[in-house]
């Protein structure tokens, strides 16, 4: 097992691991590194690697998804699916985070479904009665592909394969469209940028919890001005006091700003 080189050939019984901030495809008979755009805002991240894989060896590939959080894997897995490779997943049951095994059975129709303990011989039997595949036919596939390799997508090859959605890129804050025929549903911006609905869902929760951390720290800084402008008073340092008190007003209004975002959000997860 070792680290996946630019440039390296895909061998018989070896593993390669991604390398940081990378993502890893297999173009042909070749490993290649991109920094392509991140999706659901990580990098490196399986979908890509199932998509190259599923492009250049078709019926050849075994795709497994194992334990994990969110849903990566499940839309790509479907792609190898599609071009006739076969799918395994861990059993739900069988993993410590159920989330990305799940994610892949909602998305698949998966061949094999088994626990960590076996899934070793199920690949093995699987890889010892399958031939070499043959590269997959797939103008959409190619697209995606080529966007992970690190072409730019642009507004005309994005219409290819998505459809203009009224939501923002999270990374870029360009146009989100929606991939069209995915499962799960993905979306990708201009840039490139791809995300689950799931990882999409999750990220705004947490811009909310943010906005929330930096209202409460605002109203903390009030009330510790606040009381220093008191004191200043109290201990006959009037010009003090005064500085302390514009303080206090400009925390207050940062914190007024940060509660309407907070409530615009409430009421935007409510109508949603």
């Amino acid at each position: 097992m070792s680290q996946a080189l630019d440039g390296q050939p895909i061998e018989r019984g070896q593993i390669h691991v991604a390398a940081p901030d990378r993502h890893l495809l297999l173009i042909g008979d070749t490993i290649r590194l991109s920094m392509g755009p991140r999706e659901n805002m990580v990098r490196p991240v399986i979908d890509p690697t199932f998509r190259s894989a599923a492009l250049s060896f078709g019926s050849g590939v075994v795709g497994v998804v194992l334990t994990g959080m969110l849903n990566d894997g499940a839309s790509d897995l479907h792609a190898i699916k599609a071009c006739g490779g076969t799918a395994v997943v861990q059993h739900p049951l069988d993993a410590e985070a159920d989330e990305m095994p799940l994610a892949a059975l909602q998305s698949v129709d998966a061949d094999h479904v088994a626990s960590a303990d076996d899934l070793g011989r199920v690949i093995a039997g699987i890889v010892g009665e399958s031939t070499d595949g043959s590269q997959c036919l797939s103008d959409e596939l190619q697209l995606e592909v080529d966007i992970a390799a690190g072409r730019r997508l642009g507004s005309a090859n994005l219409l290819q394969i998505a459809e203009p959605s009224a939501l923002s890129c999270p990374d870029c804050h360009g146009v989100l469209s929606e991939v069209r025929g995915s499962r799960p549903l993905r979306f990708r911006c201009q840039i490139g940028h791809g995300y689950t609905a799931e990882a999409l869902a999750s990220h705004i929760t947490e811009v909310d919890e943010a906005i929330r951390v930096a209202m409460r720290v605002m109203e903390e800084r009030v009330t510790l001005v606040d009381r220093m402008a008191r004191d200043a008073r109290d201990t006959g340092r009037p010009t003090v006091a005064e500085l302390y008190e514009t303080r206090g007003e400009e925390y207050r209004r940062y914190a007024a700003t940060l509660r309407q975002a907070a409530i615009l959000s409430l009421h935007h997860g409510r109508s949603t």
